[in-house]
């Protein structure tokens, strides 16, 4: 398994021949995915990993796939969903218009859940979404907007939790093991690659999905990515993170007031 020198070797490496910078990462989270990586690919040395690492982009890309990837579903905890559905979005639904950034939204599948939530309060005609992830090749998944059939039992049972009313197979086409979600959704969607370590802010949102994808992240760099999601909201705009993640640490959050014992924060000021 990768010593702490040989992990700082691997971070200069592709940080100064490709740009991805995992400096900020949580030692602990980062070590553990590399030493899955050293495993699976059989290396007996480290000098074999990184010659890989200097002589193969390809390898590198899938690298970086393995470490960023995260586990996400549809309506992924369903209270959560539920307080969207109830508090935020009937809030959000009296501007003219909205727009949500899903930062490290993954395979897609929370952002599909969002625009599910916006055409059943009829907001999805003036809404946009922006989701944004590191990874390319997770985003190319996320916007074909296809996933497997096996998952929309759980899927379904996650949608009724968090106040769905309707049949949730009513929103996709079943065809050779996999579910196919509606054009309609997929164009209110803006999928993008976005760097939280090193990108700015692009836009302007009324609500802002990052979930999950904190934990990865030391202090520092946790801290580093609210202040750019400050800077990227509207007044009285909210920021949503994962059951694990907080606010209260950071700089910020004397600006935000959370709601209840959710991981939802409003912006007061």
């Amino acid at each position: 398994m990768l010593s702490d020198h040989q992990m700082e070797m691997f971070v200069n490496e592709v940080y100064e021949d490709y740009g991805y910078d995992f400096g900020g990462y949580s030692k602990a989270s980062l070590k553990r995915r590399l030493d899955r990586i050293y495993d699976l690919d059989g290396y007996s040395h480290f000098s074999q990993f990184l010659l890989r690492l200097k002589t193969d982009e390809e390898y590198v890309k899938r690298v970086v796939e393995e470490i960023t990837v995260n586990v996400t579903e549809m309506f992924r905890d369903p209270q959560f969903y539920r307080t969207l559905r109830n508090v935020v979005l009937p809030e959000l639904g009296t501007k003219p218009f909205i727009r949500i950034w899903h930062a490290g939204c993954s395979t897609g599948e929370e952002v599909y859940s969002m625009a599910i939530l916006l055409k059943e309060a009829n907001l999805l005609h003036k809404s946009l979404l922006y989701a944004t992830d590191l990874s390319a090749q997770v985003l190319d998944t996320a916007r074909k907007g296809v996933f497997p059939l096996r998952m929309m039992k759980q899927y379904s049972e996650n949608y009724m939790a968090s106040g769905g009313k309707q049949d949730f197979s009513d929103y996709y086409t079943a065809n050779y093991g996999y579910a196919k979600f509606p054009d309609e959704l997929i164009a209110k969607m803006v999928f993008s690659q976005h760097n939280l370590v090193s990108d700015r802010s692009f836009n302007e949102f009324d609500l802002i999905l990052c979930r999950n994808v904190l934990i990865y992240f030391d202090k520092l760099l946790q801290e580093r990515v609210l202040q750019l999601f400050d800077e990227s909201l509207s007044p009285l705009g909210y920021i949503a993170l994962g059951t694990k993640e907080t606010m209260k640490f950071s700089a910020v959050q004397g600006r935000y007031q959370q709601y209840n014992r959710e991981k939802i924060w409003k912006k007061m000021q």
